[in-house]
């Protein structure tokens, strides 16, 4: 997977994108089922910057935050998915409950986060503020929910 990177090679990415004055967005989630609401959000989000960097819940994360029934995809299936994604230039994957380690090493000019969350609960949030950065909630698209989609796939 060609977007796909690791922790070592995290450091030297965002050396170069800052040496190259590149404007770097960061979001994070699960992604766990891709559907048209996860499109649009990282479109919007790609729109913020140059580069954008996702950070990916990996499934022992998923496991902790959602349950044991997640994710219905494992992560080198999420891989796959959103590395087709025209949006996303990089994808990180991170093991714990937030992304706070990852945003500290990147230090985003940008932190993006979906509708449901506010600038107080956005994990990070004041670390890119006080860094001179922004914070950015995307509303989502209506209609559209991972959650709702198990749901309405078990009523059926």
């Amino acid at each position: 997977m060609k977007k796909h990177i690791t922790n070592i090679a995290l450091s030297g990415l965002v050396e170069l994108l800052r040496s190259n004055k590149q404007k770097i967005v960061f979001t994070n989630g699960c992604f766990d089922i891709l559907h048209p609401g996860h499109i649009d959000y990282l479109q919007k989000a790609k729109n913020l910057g140059d580069v954008l960097i996702l950070g990916l819940n990996s499934d022992k994360s998923i496991k902790s935050l959602k349950g044991v029934d997640r994710p219905i995809n494992k992560l080198s299936d999420r891989l796959k998915m959103l590395d087709a994604l025209e949006a996303v230039d990089f994808i990180i994957e991170f093991d714990e409950e937030t992304p706070i380690k990852l945003i500290t090493m990147i230090c985003p000019d940008v932190l993006v986060k979906g509708g449901d969350y506010t600038l107080k609960t956005i994990i990070g949030s004041e670390f890119v503020l006080d860094s001179g950065g922004k914070v950015e909630v995307i509303p989502f698209l209506e209609g559209y929910s991972t959650t709702k989609l198990i749901e309405k796939i078990k009523a059926l």
